[in-house]
C-alpha cells in the first residue's frame, strides 16, 4: 500500500503523523511511504532521517495524488479539500461533529474517513488518550499563565503564598483530560473541584488523590455555585464522535470573578461553554464578559516532540493493520477499526456524528 504523510498546515501545528521509526516499520512490511518535504521538522525529525528509514520525500501534491491511505494528525482543512481523491482513505483526528463542511466533503468524495478519536478498544479510546493526557496536563499551566494581570487575568498566583490562599480550579469531567488536569492542579497546590456525571469516576478520583480533590455530581446547580469563585475552569467533557453539550452559558459568565480563565479543552468537539470558539496557538485567548477564554483546538501541538511520540506509539499498530490487511478487509474484519469509521462510500458510519449532523447512519 502507498501511505502518504502530508505536512500539517493548521496554524502552529508542528506534529507529524508518522515518525522515521514508524516509516521504517511500514517499509519492512512492504509498503511505500511518501512523506512531504519537512513534514517532521516541527517535531525534530529531518528529511534525512526519513530517507534513512527508506521513505520517499516528495512534494505535497504527490503525497495526495499517489497515496491510497493519507495519515494525518489534524482534520483536513479547506486548502486540502481539492487534494483529496475520490475513494481515498484518511486516518486522522477528524472531529466531524461540529464540522459540517468537512463531513459533506468526505461524503461527496466518498472518502473513507477513519477517526482516531472514535476508535474504541475494550470501552476505552486508545488513540485519543495520549493527546487527552497531554492536553489535561497543559490546561492548568495555561490557566496559571493567563491569570497574570498582564494578560488581563485576575492576578492570582495559583500556588498561593504564605498566608495567602491558592487559586481555585473547577474541572468539568473526570475522564482522561479531567484526571490529568486534576493531577497538575493538586501538584500546584490549587483548591481543586471535579464535577462528573458518573459517580464511579468520582470515586476513582477520591481514591487516587486520597481526598485532596473535592468531587461533586455534574448538575447545573453545582456548576453555577462552583464557578462563582473559580479562578480557572477547565472544560474536559467528551461525547465520542458527538457534539459536546453546553454546560456554561453566557449568562453564567456574569456571575464569575472578572479575570478568571476558562480552558475549554473540548472545543474541538464544539466546546462545553456557549461562548467558546476555536483559537490557535498564535492567538490563543479572547475575552467575553471579563472572562479570559483559552480555546486552542490543538493544544498538544505546542509540545510537538512529546505529542508526536505519544501519538504515534498508539497509532502505528493500527496504521500497520490498515496497510497489511487493506482498508476494505480491515473494516470488515477488525471490530476496533470499525468503531473508528466515520464516513464510508458516501454515507456516515458513526451514530454520534450522524446525530450531530441530523443525517442517517449506515451500519457496516
Amino acid at each position: 500500500m502507498i501511505i502518504g504523510v502530508p505536512k500539517e498546515i493548521k496554524k502552529e501545528e508542528y506534529r507529524v503523523a508518522i515518525t522515521p521509526f514508524g516509516g521504517e516499520e511500514l517499509k519492512k512490511d512492504g509498503h511505500t511511504i511518501l512523506v512531504e518535504t519537512d513534514a517532521g521538522g516541527g517535531s525534530g525529525f529531518s528529511d534525512d532521517e526519513y530517507l534513512q528509514a527508506d521513505a520517499d520525500i516528495v512534494d505535497r501534491i504527490t503525497v495526495f495524488k499517489k497515496s491510497d491511505l493519507i495519515v494525518k494528525v489534524k482534520e483536513p482543512l479547506s486548502q486540502e479539500y481539492d487534494l483529496l481523491r475520490e475513494g481515498q482513505a484518511v486516518f486522522t483526528y477528524l472531529h466531524l461533529a461540529p464540522n459540517r463542511e468537512l463531513t459533506e466533503l468526505l461524503l461527496k468524495k466518498k472518502i473513507t474517513g477513519i477517526a482516531y478519536e472514535t476508535l474504541q478498544k475494550d470501552g476505552s479510546l486508545p488513540l485519543l488518550t495520549p493527546m487527552s493526557e497531554i492536553a489535561g496536563k497543559m490546561a492548568p499551566l495555561m490557566g496559571a499563565y493567563y491569570l497574570q494581570k498582564i494578560h488581563k487575568g485576575n492576578g492570582v498566583l495559583v500556588t498561593g503564598a504564605t498566608g495567602v490562599k491558592p487559586a481555585k480550579a473547577l474541572i468539568l469531567g473526570a475522564g482522561v483530560v479531567g484526571t490529568n488536569a486534576a493531577h497538575v492542579c493538586i501538584g500546584l497546590g490549587m483548591n481543586t473541584i471535579v464535577v462528573n456525571r458518573g459517580v464511579e469516576k468520582l470515586q476513582r478520583l477520591d481514591e487516587m488523590f486520597m481526598g485532596r480533590v473535592k468531587t461533586l455530581p455534574l448538575t447545573s446547580h453545582n456548576i453555577t455555585e462552583e464557578i462563582r469563585d473559580a479562578d480557572i475552569v477547565i472544560g474536559a467533557i467528551l461525547v465520542p464522535g458527538g457534539r459536546t453539550p453546553i454546560l456554561i452559558t453566557k449568562d453564567m459568565l456574569k456571575t464569575m470573578k472578572k479575570g478568571a480563565v476558562i480552558i475549554d479543552v473540548s472545543v474541538d468537539q464544539g466546546g462545553c461553554v456557549e461562548t467558546s470558539k476555536p483559537t490557535t496557538h498564535d492567538k490563543p485567548v479572547y475575552e467575553v464578559e471579563g472572562i479570559i477564554h483559552y480555546c486552542v483546538a490543538n493544544m498538544p501541538g505546542a509540545y510537538p516532540r512529546t505529542s508526536t511520540l505519544a501519538l504515534t506509539n498508539a497509532t502505528l499498530p493500527y496504521i500497520k493493520l490498515l496497510a497489511n490487511k487493506g482498508i476494505e478487509k480491515a473494516i470488515k474484519e477488525d471490530s476496533e477499526i470499525k468503531t473508528a469509521l466515520n464516513s464510508y462510500k458516501g454515507e456516515i458510519a458513526n451514530k454520534a456524528v450522524a446525530e450531530s449532523m441530523g443525517m442517517p447512519c449506515v451500519t457496516i
